[in-house]
């Protein structure tokens, strides 16, 4: 069998849409007070309110804080747009 399968196989994937690869470069961050007002102040910028954003301008405004490049894999990737703008690469799932 060649093609995207085989070559999944070598990088040790066992399916071409395996993740695991990506997440173990996860880094996992602290949400400090300093970081909690930053999100809050992206919200605001990009127009959005309330808890339903929350998590979401949370978790933009540490992927804004990482050395660049930056890609960042979501379901919500219509508001993590307005969040983080083209300063980070949104993926979406």
């Amino acid at each position: 069998m060649g093609g995207l399968g085989s070559t999944a196989r070598q990088h040790g994937c066992r399916h071409p849409g395996d993740r695991r690869p990506a997440l173990s470069r996860v880094k996992v961050e602290p949400v400090t007070e300093q970081a909690a007002k930053a999100a809050a102040e992206l919200l605001k910028g990009a127009g959005l309110h309330g808890h339903t954003y929350a998590i979401d301008a949370t978790v933009a405004e540490v992927a804004l804080r990482q050395p660049k490049p930056v890609a960042l894999l979501t379901s919500d990737s219509d508001e993590m747009t307005k969040l983080c703008g083209d300063q980070v690469r949104i993926i979406p799932l």
